[in-house]
């Protein structure tokens, strides 16, 4: 949006995702200064995290740490071999790391504040699409949401319907991920606190030139948000 493209954000989905993986020589997020950070690339959702992250202790992402880019399967290789410092990981990443006690978490957005009060996953859509097709957007956005809280009431089904589609390699992370996730924040939080914070946390970090407010006037329409609210029952 701050880049100019017609994108809208509709509404957020849920809470957590990302985990801020260090080794055991690093104990905080300012412990990396100076360190080396491994994403699978940069100018993604992973980057745009770590970016707030580092900003909200202090720490400039573009001076006081090295950022490197790995596929995911090589950062966990790298970070077991201590060849990096930290690495930000998404599921089933942090699920494996655990499971195979590597490093340690830094951040999990899950479970740590302030990360716990913001969304992590949104839907969004073109802005002349969602303008032209109002009930097609409203239709998507209704089975997002239905599918999400599906997820939250029965994991097992999510689970079966993730490992049918070959989305993931293999039943128990699939199965540990929609477990931790709390698919039903949708309901209880606002996105518009999610865009204001992440948006304010990213401008400090140089990465966007637009203010919160800007991009909260130009690129949110909560309408339908507020519709489903009312028709789809808990």
């Amino acid at each position: 949006m701050d880049a100019g493209e017609p994108v809208v954000i509709l509404t957020g989905v849920h809470v957590g995702c990302f985990e801020l993986f260090g080794t055991d020589r690093i104990r905080s997020v300012r412990g990396l200064r100076g360190k080396t950070v491994s994403l699978s690339e940069l100018g993604t959702g992973r980057h745009a995290f770590l970016a707030s992250v580092l900003t909200y202790v202090g720490l400039d992402p573009r001076r006081d740490v090295n950022l490197v880019t790995h596929r995911p399967a090589d950062a966990i290789r790298q970070i077991a071999q201590g060849a990096i410092d930290a690495f930000v990981g998404f599921p089933p990443e942090p699920q494996e790391l655990r499971a195979k006690k590597i490093g340690h978490v830094l951040v999990n957005s899950t479970l740590d504040r302030p990360w716990t009060q913001y969304f992590c996953c949104i839907v969004a859509g073109n802005r002349e699409f969602v303008r032209r097709n109002p009930l097609a957007s409203k239709r998507a956005l209704r089975a997002i949401l239905k599918a999400s809280s599906i997820c939250a009431l029965d994991p097992d089904r999510g689970a079966r319907v993730l490992l049918e589609k070959g989305l993931v390699r293999g039943p128990e992370y699939a199965l540990q991920t929609l477990k931790e996730l709390p698919y039903t924040t949708w309901r209880e939080y606002d996105p518009e606190d999610t865009v204001r914070f992440y948006a304010l946390r990213l401008h400090e970090a140089g990465l966007i030139k637009s203010s919160p407010q800007k991009i909260i006037a130009q690129g949110t329409d909560w309408r339908f948000l507020n519709e489903l609210k009312k028709e789809l029952k808990g």
